[in-house]
């Protein structure tokens, strides 16, 4: 009986005893919810500077104009080269769409030359050289592009000018082969169409590939010797294709947060 007793008094005693020993454990610690997450998005708004280098070609075509104007094809040549330079412009974005403006110039050494095909008489003697260099040019263009956060495709055009050097030179196999025999210069302004593809690998720099053709059309020319006494008139056309690498630092927000 005793027994009964002392086991019915330690049951009460133990479930009397089990809920302070609940409240005596620890309270669970509280996570605070993470942030939501935030993407980095680029942008191409803002000033920016920077250089460029490459090459190109220059198709050009000489013309001997006769009495009254007849045309006699003296022969076609490519002059090409390496050209470096700079730019500077400014972009603002709206969502992915880029809009800009931007001024470049270059200095370059785009050289070729060719036998000239006229007739006897119609300058010294057939087979004399012309040569052509261009020797700088620059181009003013807008800009549309379109953007996937850091990388830029975009198409230009606008205006460009052309600086060119003519020269003509003895027939090799006369008594003055290469002698410079006349030289006529040519500031040329015509029109600029490009595309390019433009990476940003840091906040404010980025670096890009670009191709730009240049619609010069022709020009009559005339040619004087180097004692300033005039020698022919030629009618030269020419167009500029070239390829190019750009740097560009640019001034403005390098990025914009989106949840």
């Amino acid at each position: 009986m005793n027994k009964i007793w002392v086991g019915a008094i330690g049951a009460v005693a133990l479930s009397l005893s089990a809920p302070a020993s609940a409240a005596d454990l620890a309270a669970r610690p509280y996570t605070k919810a993470p942030p939501p997450a935030v993407a980095a998005v680029y942008d191409w708004s803002g000033f920016y500077i920077g250089i460029n280098g490459g090459g190109g070609t220059s198709h050009k075509c000489w013309d001997f104009v006769g009495v009254g104007g007849t045309l006699f094809g003296e022969g076609c040549h490519n002059a090409t080269g390496g050209t470096v330079g700079g730019q500077i412009g400014y972009r603002w974005q709206s969502t992915n769409w880029v809009f800009g403006i931007e001024g470049q110039g270059n200095w370059a050494d785009f050289s070729g030359d060719n036998v000239s095909l006229i007739f006897p008489g119609s300058a010294l003697v057939t087979g004399d050289r012309n040569r052509s260099r261009i020797d700088s040019f620059g181009l003013i263009t807008g800009q549309i592009g379109y953007a996937w956060n850091n990388v830029l495709f975009y198409v230009k055009g606008g205006a460009a000018v052309v600086g060119d050097k003519f020269d003509i030179f003895a027939a090799s196999g006369t008594p003055f082969a290469g002698t410079l025999l006349a030289s006529a210069r040519d500031t040329r302004w015509g029109g600029t169409v490009g595309a390019g593809l433009e990476f940003g690998f840091a906040p404010n720099w980025s670096v890009g590939v670009e191709y730009d053709h240049i619609f010069l059309g022709n020009q009559t020319r005339d040619f004087t010797t180097p004692g300033g006494l005039f020698f022919q008139t030629d009618r030269i056309s020419q167009n500029v294709d070239m390829g190019l690498v750009r740097v560009n630092y640019r001034w403005g927000g390098p990025v914009i947060a989106k949840y």
